[in-house]
């Protein structure tokens, strides 16, 4: 039996969706629980269709958790039914006591629960925000190699020069 697709953990905001106000040329709009989204369609083709072939298996680990498999995903081209990771209880970073929830971004906890539910099983990681959080990512990513993360810009949201990125890490031996 083949080994299971590397897992992409794929946000939203920053991510599919960029923070733009002038709209590029093909790119489409759409209004979504209040909140007006940008997104390249052809980049969400190429994530999907990933998808769809078994290079990879889609999840969403984002703020909008469930809100993106069902209010996102086929507006956007995206398949339902991904799997989504839920928020849990977050502490800030130098908090010393739990109280229930996790220190440190919620995120990172979810990024490592997958990775330790399967162990080796490569990860490619797309989120803005890694950038900002690299203080609190970077031990972790410096101690699993088979994680790849790509931080998009903001306001130009994943692109094909990134996507190429990722292909090439996928191509090439785990």
């Amino acid at each position: 039996m083949p080994p299971p697709p590397p897992v992409l953990l794929l946000d939203v905001d920053g991510v599919l969706n960029a923070l733009c106000h002038e709209l590029p040329e093909g790119w489409r709009r759409g209004t979504f629980n209040g909140y007006v989204l940008s997104w390249d369609p052809t980049v969400v083709r190429r994530l999907r269709e990933w998808h769809e072939s078994g290079r990879v298996e889609l999840q969403w680990l984002t703020t909008w958790t469930e809100l993106a498999d069902r209010l996102l995903a086929e507006p956007m081209g995206l398949p339902r039914g991904l799997r989504t990771h839920a928020r849990e209880a977050v502490l800030p970073t130098g908090f010393g006591g739990r109280l229930g929830g996790v220190a440190g971004w919620w995120k990172l906890a979810a990024a490592r629960a997958v990775a330790e539910v399967e162990p080796g099983r490569r990860i490619v990681w797309i989120d803005d925000d890694l950038a900002d959080q690299a203080e609190d990512t970077s031990e972790w990513l410096a101690a699993n190699g088979q994680v790849l993360v790509v931080a998009p810009e903001v306001a130009t949201g994943l692109t094909h020069a990134e996507l190429d990125r990722v292909e090439a890490w996928l191509a090439a031996p785990g």
